[in-house]
């Protein structure tokens, strides 16, 4: 993945492989970009799982968007992550599984996407305050 960094000058932030595992930590502005190219080019073409992470207030930034690609024709695996403290642009226009994951990352984390088409709740009530999977949610929910 070494490529990307050519091809996408300044956009990648981080290459590290561990256990032949191999994350791609992208800034956030490069995310779409890079993600068309490697489903078009390099035939990532199935997105497995998307998700967010919250790593703490006192992290700069505070949470981590991280996706799985798979290349079923070369049965290859990468990990891309891309560090935020709000929103990220949408992949859904990439790969159509993206719109759910999105969806739930938001509900849960309350990290946006933008030019998601329908960036609404997806698990949690429409009128439902706060973001359950922030580490500052108390355990016994709101009261």
């Amino acid at each position: 993945m070494e490529e990307l960094r050519n091809k996408f000058p300044g956009a990648v932030e981080a290459i590290d492989t561990q256990f032949g595992e191999t994350t791609v930590t992208l800034k956030k502005e490069s995310l779409s970009r890079v993600c068309e190219y490697l489903k078009q080019e390099k035939g990532f073409d199935y997105l497995s799982d998307l998700t967010g992470l919250d790593l703490g207030k006192e992290a700069k930034p505070r949470f981590a968007v991280v996706y799985h690609l798979y290349s079923i024709k070369d049965c290859r695996w990468l990990r891309l992550k891309v560090l935020t403290d709000d929103a990220v642009d949408t992949v859904s226009f990439v790969w159509k599984a993206a719109d759910w994951f999105e969806r739930e990352v938001y509900d849960l984390l309350g990290v946006s996407f933008n030019h998601h088409p329908n960036m609404t709740r997806i698990y949690m009530p429409d009128d439902f305050n706060g973001y359950p999977l922030r580490k500052d949610y108390p355990l016994a929910g709101e009261r």
